[in-house]
């Protein structure tokens, strides 16, 4: 859990349990739900999911997919959704953390620019087209930057 000025309080977070992916599903997008390489991390309000982030289990380990319903944004969730992802890469013996972040998303770009991921140099990737995820078809025209943050 993680407190900053511009956080009023703290949030519990823990990994999705099978038994809540409904209740969850019905707030939250779970588009990597059966990627089968990692697993959801959920923030919680009492009982309400505020936000989630996969953890890509690759090597290094990639932050994916971070959402944060519009009720909870600016109030420290996706900040606290990536320190436990951090301390979860940590404890499984990795020294780095990835994420993706697309070049026209200057707020995501800040976010992970204040908790530390920087650009790692790898050329930007294009991606155009329509991908399936589980919930449905998404079209994309995005062009994605690497950032990694060591741990």
């Amino acid at each position: 859990m993680i407190d900053s000025a511009n956080v009023t309080r703290s949030w519990h977070i823990r990994r999705l349990d099978d038994g809540e992916v409904a209740h969850v599903g019905r707030e939250l997008g779970l588009a990597r739900l059966h990627q089968g390489n990692g697993f959801y991390l959920i923030a919680w309000d009492d009982r309400e999911p505020a936000g989630h982030a996969y953890l890509a289990l690759t090597d290094p380990p990639e932050v994916q997919d971070v959402e944060v319903r519009e009720a909870y944004r600016r109030r420290g969730v996706a900040s606290a959704l990536c320190a436990a992802a951090e301390s979860e890469a940590r404890a499984a013996g990795h020294s780095a953390l990835r994420v993706t972040v697309s070049a026209h998303s200057r707020a995501a770009q800040a976010l992970y620019g204040r908790l530390g991921f920087a650009d790692t140099g790898t050329p930007p990737r294009r991606v155009l087209g329509t991908v399936q995820i589980r919930t449905g078809p998404l079209d994309v025209d995005d062009t994605l930057l690497v950032w990694e943050k060591p741990l």
